[in-house]
């Protein structure tokens, strides 16, 4: 089975992360989508994160009609900061029989020269990428890539967390059981 990987923080996971993955599925030969939750990203700042096992809650709930999708908690139990390269070879040991791809924007991987042993992500694994506006892939490191003209909403967690800490709604930006969650459990209030 071809498995995407869509690695991040989902602080919240919103409408536009979803839109992606539905997207690769449609698009791709991937037969099933993961959302790794990463409890800390090595490249971001962590003072604004949700608890890890709060994000994987709402990430369950934002998915629990797909039967494509899963929410993966892999890194909860790795080593932190967590790092692709790690992560990657903890599911290709575990999983020998699925084939792996990363899913990321052109954003992403434009930085992919500062992650940890990418190298070895580059050799051993393909890219599934979204077109990001602005972030044209002029240099491949000789990856696998496959790049996609997925649909992007102009949204992000920043955004969102703005949102609730102003009191605004965040209706339609995050689907609706998640959103209710949120508001429910205060988070992202202080």
């Amino acid at each position: 089975m071809h498995i995407g990987l869509y690695f991040g923080s989902f602080n919240p996971i919103h409408t536009g992360h979803l839109i992606v993955a539905n997207h690769v599925l449609a698009y791709t030969e991937v037969d099933k989508i993961w959302f790794v939750i990463s409890p800390h990203n090595p490249l971001k700042d962590s003072h604004s994160l949700l608890n890890e096992y709060d994000r994987l809650h709402l990430v369950k709930l934002a998915i629990e009609d797909n039967t494509k999708f899963r929410a993966s908690n892999v890194e909860f139990q790795l080593p932190k900061p967590s790092y692709t390269v790690n992560t990657l070879a903890y599911l290709t040991e575990k999983f020998p029989l699925e084939r792996f791809s990363i899913i990321m924007g052109t954003d992403s991987f434009q930085n992919i020269h500062r992650w940890k042993n990418f190298e070895h992500l580059i050799e051993n694994y393909a890219f599934i990428l979204y077109a990001r506006p602005g972030f044209e892939i002029k240099e491949t490191q000789n990856a696998k890539l496959t790049i996609l003209n997925a649909p992007l909403l102009d949204i992000s967690s920043t955004y969102i967390r703005k949102q609730i800490k102003e009191k605004k709604s965040i209706k339609y930006i995050v689907p609706a059981n998640v959103e209710e969650y949120i508001l429910a459990n205060r988070y992202y209030q202080k």
